[in-house]
């Protein structure tokens, strides 16, 4: 497995990869999650997306925004088959070290409340919840925010 930030031509693949990793939640919501409607152009161009490849094929994704005083996982996303790998604990590692690289102090991330087994693995992993809101994108959506120290072991 290596890991890489994604390219121009990635585009359509990170699109793709999104979208399928994501698709479960719609049911589940009434509606795409934040992630599967996102424009990536601009995040590609920014450097904020990092391919995880096996081989030859796109396994999983990371969007890691970079800001002065913390790192904000906006996607993490494991295609379908290699799901159940503890690949998106590996894409949580690499935006700690990421974060350490860059110097800020913390990582943050939030998602949705109905997402409660993505709540319980950011939990485990050492993510602390410090507070819940309406999402001002999606009417009727919780929003939990979580944060984690940069180096701190859960």
């Amino acid at each position: 497995m290596t890991v890489r930030q994604a390219l121009a031509g990635d585009l359509d693949a990170v699109v793709s990869l999104t979208q399928t990793a994501y698709e479960h939640y719609t049911p589940l919501f009434g509606a795409p999650p934040i992630p599967v409607t996102e424009d990536y152009a601009p995040r590609i161009e920014r450097g904020e997306v990092w391919l995880l490849e096996s081989g030859a094929e796109l396994a999983g994704l990371i969007v890691i925004e970079r800001h002065p005083d913390h790192a904000m996982i906006f996607s993490v996303a494991v295609s379908p088959p290699f799901q159940g790998r503890k690949l998106g604990t590996a894409l949580l590692d690499f935006a700690q070290e990421q974060a350490g690289l860059w110097g800020v102090p913390e990582v943050r991330l939030y998602t949705n409340s109905r997402m409660e087994r993505n709540i319980e693995i950011y939990t485990a992993y050492g993510f602390h919840e410090t507070g819940r809101r309406a999402n001002p994108h999606r009417p009727g959506w919780i929003v939990v925010d979580m944060i984690k120290p940069v180096g701190k072991i859960a």
